[in-house]
């Protein structure tokens, strides 16, 4: 059985499969940090970070993305470029952030989320 985050994790990957986004990989680890989703949507490379909240006391899913996680998430993705042998200078990235509320239940797709 999936814990409520493996499942948000599992939602957010239905999701953009349904806007028709490609599935790479989940859960990429490394030293530097985790990428929870990776898409391909056309040529450009998608790195999504999904957050679950079950309301919105603590400012909701979007604001638990601060700029020491964006850190460890650009570091993440940087090493799974070059790990796979993909250019990053000369390939299109794009960090997304997926944001499930469990309230009043909605997804929220911030596509470009760190201005990157």
């Amino acid at each position: 059985m999936l814990n409520k985050g493996q499942a948000a994790e599992q939602q957010a990957a239905d999701y953009l499969k349904d806007q028709g986004l490609r599935f790479i990989e989940k859960n990429y680890h490394c030293r530097r940090g985790e990428i929870d989703l990776i898409f391909k949507q056309d040529n450009i490379w998608v790195f999504v970070e999904v957050k679950y909240r079950t309301n919105q006391r603590y400012g909701g899913a979007l604001a638990a993305v601060d700029q020491h996680k964006i850190r460890r998430i650009l570091l993440s993705a940087q090493h799974y470029l070059q790990k796979h042998n993909i250019n990053q200078y000369d390939t299109a990235i794009r960090f997304d952030v997926i944001a499930i509320q469990e309230q009043a239940p909605y997804i929220e797709w911030f596509q470009n989320a760190f201005g990157e």
